[in-house]
């Protein structure tokens, strides 16, 4: 956690239900405790963030303890309000005869595959580049795996993207002053609404991006269960992140069975566990890795959350 202090944002991630939530909202508190200005931000649907620290938190920033903030990101609210603007900037730009066609067409996109992802990725964009200004650290707790992946893969695919749009639009204008004879740079670029808002998505994918990669700045925790499933997922993003060069901090693995349990029963799982452990320190060995013990009661509020932070310190 020490260690952690030093970056900028750092994303939990992992398998659903292996302790995600748990593992970010500890690592928040601690950073908070520390005298970090700290924002813990969730873009997981299912918002567990909020019942960890046992308040409500929601989509508009809360403060939930001195020095700590809280935000709930919900990608299908993102989707609907990501369209909605882009409706906005197309009445600038589109004439009215074609617009209805066009909107039918914007509200179709909002259904289709990898819509919502986009949004979240615009949204969490949008959260980086003005976390820089009000906080210290800013800690993520995302979807399950694949989600995560998906949404940290799209700097690279959305920047390609918007490049190929700007790329045509200058055309359009340079076709544009051909017929019109003119001779020098065309002002019609620069007042160019849609090349504005391609060039400023631009800059904030760059931005993030940047974010991204930078060893100094990002790191990604993931959290596993001793379990052959979490496991297999862990090995496979792991893989995903080192080909796009996302620095990976550590490796959490949650739930361990006391070394001596009672019954038979948690003996027998005990002596699975012990090969599962025995494997996640081979295919894990260039990483650290710390181990939080499975607790009496549910993990909920502050008092469990600080016990949770001494496993990791």
């Amino acid at each position: 956690m020490r260690d952690l202090l030093q970056r900028r944002f750092v994303f939990f991630g992992g398998k659903g239900g292996v302790g995600k939530t748990t593992s970010a909202a500890a690592f928040a508190t601690y950073a908070a405790s520390q005298g970090k200005r700290t924002l813990i931000v969730s873009t997981d649907p299912a918002h567990s963030t909020a019942d960890a620290f046992a308040i409500p938190i929601g989509p508009e920033v809360r403060q939930i303890l001195p020095n700590l903030w809280g935000l709930e990101i919900d990608p299908e609210v993102e989707a609907a309000q990501y369209i909605s603007q882009v409706k906005k900037n197309l009445v600038q730009v589109v004439s009215p005869a074609f617009f209805h066609e066009i909107e039918r067409q914007v509200d179709v996109a909002q259904v289709s595959p990898g819509a919502e992802e986009a949004a979240l990725f615009d949204r969490l964009v949008t959260v980086i580049d003005e976390a820089e200004r009000s906080y210290d650290l800013v800690v993520f707790d995302t979807a399950p795996t694949g989600h995560t992946l998906r949404l940290l893969s799209l700097p690279e695919l959305m920047t390609a993207w918007v490049d190929g749009m700007i790329k045509r639009r200058e055309k359009v204008h340079t076709l544009n002053q051909m017929w019109q004879t003119k001779e020098g740079p065309s002002e019609e670029v620069q007042n160019d609404p849609v090349y504005q808002i391609l060039m400023e998505r631009r800059r904030k994918f760059a931005v993030a991006r940047r974010m991204l990669l930078d060893r100094t700045t990002t790191a990604f925790v993931f959290v596993m269960n001793p379990e052959k499933l979490p496991i297999l997922e862990t090995k496979k993003a792991v893989q995903v992140m080192e080909r796009y060069k996302i620095p990976i901090a550590g490796i959490i693995v949650n739930r361990v069975l006391p070394e001596n349990p009672e019954g038979a029963f948690l003996q027998r799982r005990k002596e699975q566990e012990r090969v599962y452990l025995a494997e996640i320190e081979q295919e894990f060995r260039s990483y650290r890795r710390h181990y939080v013990p499975m607790l009496e009661r549910d993990v909920r509020g502050v008092d469990t959350l600080r016990e949770i932070m001494g496993y990791l310190a």
